[in-house]
């Protein structure tokens, strides 16, 4: 798992804004497998784990009665995954899973600026690093919380790895 968080933090320095977002987004369903393999739903699994663990990012009270809005829950950012991934798509407004937001809009932001959880309607502007940030933050929680769980742990550790060949060495299969 490690080396998937890796990829986000490399992809954000090298702006490679793209492949950053592609990983971020993708994390969710790896993580939500291993959390729980019994459910059959990748949905449910994404959902659940994004929502307890990156959707409290996306929760904020405002107005002046301090009403709760939720900016990006689960449903709609397993919406998003599967509209960037499958479709390289912002529009999720044909995606099932979705549930309040139609669109997405990421943007980068002018250095010293942040540009981040803006709704229009139905469309949510967020800024790119900060998402991915978010997403590897709540990538590392679930990390510390399945410690224990030495099945869990092994299943992380054992995930796809690409192998960096030197010379004396040679290539391993």
């Amino acid at each position: 798992m490690q080396e998937f968080v890796e990829a986000i933090d490399r992809s954000t320095a090298a702006q490679n804004w793209y492949g950053g977002l592609f990983v971020a987004l993708s994390l969710p369903d790896i993580c939500g497998k291993i959390d729980q393999p019994q459910e059959t739903g990748s949905q449910r699994r994404y959902a659940a784990w994004f929502d307890k663990y990156v959707k409290p990012k996306y929760t904020h009270r405002i107005g002046v009665d301090r009403c709760e809005q939720v900016f990006l829950g689960g449903n709609d950012c397993y919406a998003l995954r599967c509209a960037y991934l499958h479709e390289g798509s912002d529009n999720i407004s044909l995606q099932r899973a979705r549930e309040a937001v139609e669109r997405f809009h990421f943007i980068v932001a002018p250095p010293g600026c942040t540009i981040h959880c803006n709704m229009l309607g139905t469309k949510l502007q967020l800024q790119v690093d900060i998402f991915c940030e978010d997403v590897k933050q709540g990538i590392l929680a679930w990390l510390k919380d399945i410690q224990a769980d030495p099945t869990k742990v092994q299943a992380a550790q054992s995930l796809l790895k690409i192998q960096f060949p030197d010379a004396n060495s040679g290539i391993r299969i």
